[in-house]
């Protein structure tokens, strides 16, 4: 089936999703930018968030953001526990100061996603998600 020309697109969907995750990284960034942080830094300390988690438990979690480049986060964990915003051994946890500083940036992170998504109902935005969970399924991932 050709799905472009079903739909009326040049451009297939591989294209928007690539272009998409660009925009979405640079976005992210920009917003963390005056912390320090990259996007990988946010999801680092949002996994540790929600339950003491080791490097290979956050490794797991984020996979699909490792590639040949960066097979593993544990530098960035380390970075953030040398912040003083992680600690434990061998599980991560929040500190004080990390649990502040997440707060802080989970409102960073959430205006970043209001914009992405402005104008998108809830019901379009979910469907896009389960669109794009049934393609990957397709494909095996």
């Amino acid at each position: 089936m050709d799905v472009a020309r079903i739909v009326g697109q040049e451009r297939p969907i591989g294209y928007w999703i690539r272009h998409l995750h660009g925009l979405t990284e640079g976005a992210l960034d920009r917003s963390l930018a005056e912390y320090g942080l990259s996007r990988r830094h946010w999801q680092v300390l949002n996994v540790v968030s929600r339950r003491p988690s080791t490097p290979g438990d956050i490794d797991a979690e984020l996979s699909p953001f490792l590639d040949r480049d960066r097979p593993t986060l544990a530098p960035l964990a380390e970075e953030l526990r040398e912040r003083g915003w992680l600690h434990g051994d061998p599980a991560l946890s929040l500190t004080e100061e990390g649990v502040r500083v997440h707060e802080e940036l989970t409102g960073k992170v959430t205006e970043t996603r209001a914009r992405i998504t402005e104008g998108i109902t809830p019901e379009e935005y979910t469907a896009t998600i389960d669109v794009l969970g049934r393609m990957a399924a397709n494909l095996g991932g």
